[in-house]
């Protein structure tokens, strides 16, 4: 991977005179083509379906004063509060059963192509009041909602089938959030997943070819956008996705269930500005974010290279059939230009 001091300063370029470039990175572990000729002006980027304001509808199971509409609670903050400011229940449509008796007792091997779908499936209600967004809360508020992700995940690594757990937010309709009220969801699954595998498999090459955890070094690999006391955000080097960023801990950390509340409260304040500054740049999009952390089975040796961050992808354009034939994606904006635009978003 190519530091970001060493390419080639484009500001006097005009789209039209970017050549195409091909970019690999070892935490995606795939490759990206940038085809800046096939779109305008990183400035002129803009969402075509904006997130609409948030009516409220005539009944939201999610709002509070409905909870005897929802599926069971597993717990809420502050604890047996009826006045409460988050709740994390049992999604009513899981992807996955909970039910302890799906569990297999054959482990997975190489032959193996079908397994029970036991697993975890939850919402976290971000607030009790149905027009606020996320990026409305104050730092505080959104370090209870990270905390909540973490409390969620200890309780749920007591289940010995579970091998990797995805947290992931989906604002609004076309990023897939199938109620308007602020959620997100956290997901546990019996298996890792391929794009865990492969990032495990980049970050470990990365770490055997130059003794270092490629992440820990995101502020010299990467654009660097803003930053506070423990987290950098950086538009990433091999960015998959137009105006994607990536929030990462300035210290090692390889599971985000180690996030303190210190820390919550700091990463709060960060993803905070860059969804406001994402929202006003890009004409508020849709917008998906994940949280990338390691399995629950991580070993000792795998350790040093395995360091998780919060990705934040705007719905800005469609996946086509070349992506999905390829696994390879055409971004048309450069994310040095994506970093310089977003550093210089003023909000009042």
């Amino acid at each position: 991977m190519t530091s970001p001091s060493h390419t080639p300063n484009r500001g006097g370029e005009s789209v039209e005179t970017q050549s195409p470039e091909l970019r690999k990175d070892p935490v995606t572990n795939r490759w990206v083509i940038f085809s800046p000729a096939r779109a305008k002006r990183p400035t002129d980027f803009k969402s075509k379906s904006p997130n609409n304001p948030n009516p409220k509808p005539t009944s939201c199971p999610f709002c509070i004063g409905r909870e005897q509409e929802c599926a069971p609670e597993i717990f809420r903050v502050p604890d047996h509060d009826p006045n409460w400011k988050l709740r994390v229940i049992e999604n009513l449509y899981p992807a996955l059963s909970r039910n302890l008796e799906t569990q297999s007792t054959l482990p997975e091997t190489a032959t193996t192509r079908t397994i029970p779908g036991f697993g975890f499936h939850d919402v976290v209600i971000e607030s009790p009041v149905h027009s606020i967004e996320l990026s409305d809360l104050d730092p505080v508020c959104i370090g209870d909602v990270l905390i909540s992700y973490k409390k969620r995940i200890q309780q749920i690594t007591q289940h010995d089938p579970i091998n990797y757990i995805q947290v992931f937010k989906n604002h609004g309709a076309s990023a897939g959030a199938s109620m308007s009220h602020s959620h997100s969801q956290i997901m546990a699954l019996p298996v890792v997943p391929p794009t865990v595998s492969s990032r495990l498999d980049g970050t470990k090459e990365y770490f055997n070819e130059t003794g270092k955890c490629c992440l820990c070094e995101a502020k010299s690999k990467h654009f660097v956008i803003d930053e506070s006391s423990h987290f950098v955000s950086v538009a990433p080097f091999a960015a998959t996705y137009p105006f994607e960023v990536w929030i990462v801990p300035k210290d090692h950390s390889s599971h985000f269930h180690h996030l303190d509340d210190v820390k919550a409260v700091d990463l709060g304040g960060l993803l905070k500005l860059m969804l406001q500054k994402i929202a006003k740049q890009l004409n508020d999009p849709p917008y998906n974010y994940m949280i990338h952390t390691s399995p629950i089975k991580v070993t000792e040796s795998q350790l040093p290279y395995t360091h998780w961050f919060l990705q934040i992808v705007p719905q800005l354009s469609g996946v086509g059939g070349f992506e999905i034939g390829t696994g390879c994606y055409i971004n048309p904006v450069f994310p040095e230009d994506v970093a310089k635009v977003l550093r210089e978003v003023t909000l009042t």
